[in-house]
């Protein structure tokens, strides 16, 4: 069974425009790697699909969504201090979550049992508005499609782009069945501050959170001390869906982080979390390509990732 590989140029044009740090050839740089490995050939490449006004307000408000409507309809301004309302980033936005959403229902129909989306992961955004880059969250929509359309009700979320995923986390912070890992570069140095080791879920979900904060610089060696950890926690919940975000910023030479990731990382957080996903009572592995800048950083990360999926079904 393959996994479904998302492209097309409705994902690639999810962006702020040339010269932003969240451009459309970020999408590029995957696709040529993509295709000078020979991965097109492993795996099923499926086009993007558009979302729906109806799928946005299974996470966000509705206020929110007239908001970006109407300030991307005039494309001018901004809809928070680093996230441009450029014209047609709205309907570029929906074609991140049809898509992902689109994947959602095929590992749930058990047409595949992973899937991987490049230009997805947007996870700063929040219920009632837009954060660092993200206009819509797709993570959080894409949890609560699985909860309110396919009775999923225990997932399982690991993040490892440098940034805490904030937009996931507050969003889910009393769910305890959104059981959250995620490894970033510490709050004190990077955008959003967030995500202490402090932050370990409130109410009934305390300790269904784990937030594993890391020094500027903190490198491979750091990454395979800590990842048994976050492996486990997830394993130990028993979750039946996992959802991972694998931003490449965490690598190595990423222009606004500050961290020593290589893409032996996310092969290895990959391969790993496929390998859970092949346990009985979990439907499959969702991975969203996040975060990252440096676009040679985005080629390796991104085609580790794929390939830790590939190796895994070899198993």
């Amino acid at each position: 069974m393959s996994i479904y590989v998302y492209a097309g140029d409705e994902l690639a044009r999810y962006g702020f425009g040339d010269g932003h740090p969240f451009g459309p050839d970020r999408f590029h740089a995957f696709w040529q790697a993509f295709l000078a490995k020979g991965l097109k050939e492993r795996v099923e490449v499926r086009e993007p699909v558009s979302g729906t006004r109806e799928d946005l307000l299974l996470f966000h408000t509705p206020e929110y969504v007239q908001r970006v409507e109407t300030l991307t309809e005039q494309g001018t301004g901004m809809l928070d201090p680093d996230t441009p309302a450029a014209r047609g980033i709205c309907e570029s936005a929906l074609y991140v979550v049809g898509t992902v959403l689109d994947a959602v229902d095929r590992i749930i129909g058990k047409e595949t049992k992973s899937a991987f989306v490049p230009i997805a992961g947007l996870h700063h955004a929040q219920r009632d508005r837009s954060a660092g880059f993200c206009v819509f969250n797709d993570i959080g929509i894409a949890i609560e499609a699985l909860r309110q359309r396919h009775g999923v009700e225990r997932i399982g979320y690991v993040d490892i782009d440098a940034h805490h995923g904030d937009g996931v986390f507050y969003a889910f912070e009393y769910d305890k069945n959104l059981i959250f890992a995620d490894l970033h570069e510490d709050g004190r140095y990077l955008y959003p501050g967030t995500g202490g080791v402090h932050e370990i879920g409130r109410g009934d979900a305390a300790g269904m959170k784990l937030n594993v904060p890391l020094p500027p610089g903190a490198d491979d060696e750091i990454f395979f001390e800590v990842w048994p950890k976050v492996k486990t926690f997830i394993a130990d919940h028993k979750p039946q869906f996992l959802i991972m975000q694998c931003g490449a910023d965490s690598i190595a030479g990423d222009p606004i982080t500050h961290m020593a990731f290589s893409s032996k990382a996310h092969y290895h957080a990959a391969k790993e979390l496929a390998d859970l996903a092949a346990e009985p009572g979990i439907a499959g592995l969702l991975a969203l390509g996040g975060g990252g800048y440096n676009r040679a950083s985005i080629a390796d990360a991104w085609t580790s990732v794929i390939q830790g999926v590939l190796d895994s079904e070899k198993n």
